[in-house]
């Protein structure tokens, strides 16, 4: 598994590839594959980073199993340790993120003076990585190029993507399942602020789709270590890791992306792992000798 995979190459018809996984059309099923590749602000980077597809792939077979209690989901069973099969869906073509601490983009346009979020209005005084009043709903548009955008519940019924009593279920739902993934998360240490969920149709049915909360798709902090109005990125076990590195040393996803250092690929390797390993119990997060992105530049010589 110390092979680094860029592009797998499985023997049934590509479906579709993405930013990090590849896609296969089984006969009656897809098979989903998670590769070594990752992606910041919308564009692939061209190092890639071991065991991150073997831990992204472990991590979603586990969170799947013990959520399809709470909302049903596409997975069937995994393959190897790469690939697993699912459900055949009809996407809905909806991003539901769910935000509980106020972070990221929230966080900015919070700064920027704005205090509705989503139809919630948020109180003053809020610092950085405050938990809020209570958790809120921000869906986005999910486009295959380009950035997604904020989509009220309005404008997701005059596009057609949902109606009305769906927009219900999975607004319900994604609520349901960021109760558990975040109660489930505690229990190891971690929080979850925030996370995105997709959702599809299978015979008449919604389902959760894509992946659950992991290294690529939620922000995952250390409860020990969190610390209100300080940035997190030093113990967390998720990607805004990586995009605090690439901010700091000037590239927002303009231009040809950057080679990665080898610490920093270390760096983001055990944030994969470490993830998977620490949400399923089987280790801490002081099994994981975490830099912060102030002493990967430094130990590279870059003053920021």
């Amino acid at each position: 598994m110390s092979e680094i995979l860029m592009e797998s190459n499985y023997p049934w018809p590509l479906f579709k590839r993405g930013k990090v996984r590849d896609v296969y059309q089984m006969r009656d099923c897809l098979l989903i594959v998670s590769t070594d590749r990752v992606s910041a602000f919308d564009v692939v980077l061209p190092s890639g980073i071991p065991f991150k597809g073997w831990a992204l792939n472990q991590l979603s077979a586990y969170w799947f199993e013990r959520s399809k209690s709470v909302f049903p989901n596409h997975f069937i069973e995994k393959i190897d340790d790469r690939g697993m099969k699912v459900k055949k869906a009809e996407r809905i073509d909806i991003e539901w993120v769910a935000r509980g601490y106020i972070y990221g983009s929230a966080w900015r346009s919070y700064q920027r003076g704005e205090r509705t979020m989503s139809g919630v209005t948020l109180p003053n005084g809020l610092q950085l990585a405050e938990e809020l009043p209570e958790a809120v709903l921000t869906p986005t548009t999910k486009s295959e190029v380009g950035h997604d955008v904020e989509l009220s519940r309005a404008a997701a019924l005059d596009r057609g993507l949902v109606t009305v009593e769906e927009w219900s279920t999975l607004e319900e739902a994604t609520f349901r399942l960021y109760d558990f993934y975040k109660a489930e998360a505690l229990k190891r240490g971690l929080i979850i602020p925030d996370f995105k969920l997709e959702y599809g149709r299978v015979d008449g049915e919604l389902i959760q789709i894509d992946e659950p909360p992991t290294h690529d798709s939620a922000r995952l902090w250390s409860k020990e270590d969190y610390r209100v109005g300080e940035r997190q990125e030093a113990y967390s076990l998720d990607k805004e890791f990586l995009r605090d590195f690439l901010l700091r040393i000037g590239y927002r996803g303009d231009g040809p992306p950057p080679i990665l250092p080898p610490i920093l690929i270390d760096q983001v390797s055990k944030r994969c792992v470490g993830a998977y390993k620490v949400l399923t119990g089987q280790a801490t997060l002081k099994d994981f000798k975490l830099l912060s992105v102030d002493q990967v530049l430094a130990s590279l010589g870059i003053k920021r």
